[in-house]
């Protein structure tokens, strides 16, 4: 938990670098938080854990007791990514995306946020034409904790595999009331993503939506989309969106599209709140081939660890501040995978730079 100490406050993050680029992202991105914390008199305790296919062959499981313990004891955690081919023929229980489901069960991050912004000046890296990408600045809230990859029956048999997609009414509630919440401090409108025309889980999830609407937050414009279309919508016009809440699955499925608009997926953070200590990690995944070769794309990382600043810990200034750096050195040069120069060192490098000095007391 948090420490203070002569005035001073030291947070304690949970750093879980875990497989593939993971390491060498969330390397990165402690290096802009330190810099960050000299610039805004900030202290932090960076506890390193193995997580993943790292714990998996240090001990056989994912996520370790030892783990467990700590991540709850955190103020937040910063995680790299997880997974790969090496691991991926170990049963289910044992595997490293399940070890990830289960870290989000146990710190109760019901609620996942994924911004989604096209940089100005930045439109041309869009796999978008400039003139749809240029302007689009969404969140994506998507629930973390419920329906189809945690509901029950779950099995798979040789002549019948089963999975069942369930949400309950406090669940539907409480992630509606996060997508209203962040709309009045954006631009006041939500679109919900369902597929209430053919399941019965997502005409519940509508109706939830719209009462909490109706009773709470009148003030916020509410649509409804079903998902095929929203898919559609994402890509032929982003910039109609303002916040989009949405189920698990769909959450999953419609984040990684729209990730893309920037340009690159290395681009995109992601925040996964609840009760407890956030959880904090880009939205790419552990590209096991480029582990280690200095060329992975530290950006969505370095974000992640800004919205870990402003969400977890309220520091939004060192946060706002790390936002404008990273857009500042994409501006100046991109990453490879963007067509600019610029590895994984090079553009941390610039990113430092162009942040603030340090205060000196």
């Amino acid at each position: 938990m948090t420490h203070v100490t002569h005035d001073h406050v030291t947070y304690n993050v949970a750093v879980l670098p875990g497989d593939g680029i993971g390491p060498d992202v969330v390397s990165a991105a402690l290096r802009v938080l330190g810099a960050a914390g000299e610039a805004y008199g900030l202290r932090f305790a960076f506890s390193h854990l193995a997580f993943g296919g790292a714990a998996i062959d240090a001990c056989g499981h994912p996520f370790p007791d030892e783990v467990r313990a700590a991540v709850a004891g955190a103020d937040a955690v910063l995680l790299g990514a997880v997974g790969g081919p090496k691991w991926d023929a170990l049963p289910r229980e044992r595997r490293c995306e399940t070890g990830l489901l289960n870290l989000r069960k146990h710190l109760g991050v019901y609620s996942n946020l994924r911004p989604v912004r096209v940089f100005e000046g930045l439109e041309g890296l869009s796999p978008l034409k400039s003139e749809v990408a240029r302007g689009t600045d969404l969140l994506i809230v998507r629930e973390l904790t419920g329906g189809i990859y945690f509901g029950k029956p779950s099995f798979n048999t040789p002549t019948e595999g089963v999975s069942t997609d369930r949400y309950t009414r406090g669940e539907v509630e409480r992630i509606a009331r996060v997508a209203f919440e962040a709309a009045r401090t954006r631009s006041g409108r939500v679109t919900s993503v369902d597929k209430a025309n053919v399941l019965d889980v997502s005409q519940f999830w509508r109706d939830v939506v719209v009462g909490v609407h109706e009773s709470s937050y009148p003030d916020v414009t509410l649509d409804h989309l079903y998902v095929d279309n929203a898919a559609m919508q994402l890509v032929r016009d982003p910039r109609q969106f303002d916040v989009i809440v949405t189920a698990n699955l769909f959450g999953d499925i419609l984040s990684d599209l729209a990730a893309v608009i920037p340009g690159s997926l290395g681009l995109l953070p992601s925040a996964s709140l609840g009760d407890g200590p956030g959880l904090f990690e880009p939205v790419h995944g552990s590209a096991p081939d480029l582990a280690g070769k200095g060329v992975a794309n530290p950006v969505g990382t370095i974000l992640s660890a800004a919205m870990m600043l402003r969400h977890s810990l309220d520091q939004g200034e060192a946060a706002s501040a790390i936002e404008a750096a990273v857009q500042t050195a994409l501006e100046e040069d991109p990453t490879t995978d963007l067509g600019g120069s610029r590895g994984t060192e090079a553009f941390t490098e610039a990113v430092l730079k162009a942040l603030p000095t340090p205060v000196r007391s």
